[in-house]
């Protein structure tokens, strides 16, 4: 049992299983703090591109990590992402980030800046945290941890649909294209890779909607809120 006086749940699994709308329904629910880990990793990459940071120079990363400063900063509709003051909500959601963001995370420098700020978040607040390594890395004694998947179908589905509400010119190849690669590499990535852990609990949302899901978890984090009860009693 965790000794921290907060609470943490941790939600990992591969792109597009819908790990950030269940986040905000379960911080919205519980009243707790949403940190779209996903997002700073997006952020970074939205940097390095507009910079044109080699990636394989380690000088020019580390120069570029130090001057990049990231807010969440909520409003009545959402919470904004800012990168250097700058609100780039909608932008980091564009193709062209997706298409280079598992590179950009892949990086151990970028891994370890964004890790040491998504910590620092954790440290005080009840907070709800997604991402391919929360449960592993970034809170290991996080008092809840959700593995997400679903079929590759279902998530290439869904990830076309939002691009396209958006109006964004892609194809369902492109798409499907799209998740294998990023699958492939944040599995197989050195530094921090995706993975289970080995006492997430596993939520297959192929076939659920969002509503089942967040009764779902709901369910997961009273059974641990009553347990405490009984042992403190």
């Amino acid at each position: 049992m965790s000794t921290r006086h907060n609470f943490i749940i941790a939600i990992d699994g591969f792109s597009s299983c819908g790990k950030s709308t269940l986040a905000k329904a379960l911080a919205k629910k519980l009243n707790f703090v949403f940190i779209d880990s996903g997002a700073m990793y997006r952020a970074v990459t939205l940097y390095f591109i507009r910079e044109q940071i080699d990636m394989n120079s380690e000088e020019a990363i580390s120069k570029a990590l130090d001057l990049i400063h990231i807010d969440f900063i909520p409003n009545i509709e959402k919470t904004e992402i800012h990168l250097n003051d700058e609100d780039i909500s909608d932008e980091i959601r564009q193709m062209y980030i997706s298409d280079k963001v598992s590179e950009v995370s892949a990086l151990k420098a970028v891994r370890k800046a964004m890790v040491a700020q998504q910590q620092k978040l954790g440290k005080r607040r009840n907070i709800i945290m997604d991402g391919r390594d929360i449960g592993t890395t970034v809170f290991p004694d996080a008092d809840l941890k959700i593995f997400m998947t679903a079929d590759p179908m279902v998530r290439a589905e869904r990830r076309y649909l939002e691009l396209t509400a958006k109006g964004e010119h892609v194809t369902m190849k492109d798409v499907m294209e799209n998740l294998a690669h990023r699958d492939h590499i944040d599995s197989t990535r050195e530094e921090s890779p995706l993975r289970q852990a080995e006492d997430a609990i596993v939520l297959d949302n192929s076939d659920l909607n969002q509503d089942e899901q967040l009764e779902f978890v709901i369910g997961e984090y009273m059974k641990i809120k009553e347990s405490r009860k009984v042992v403190k009693s």
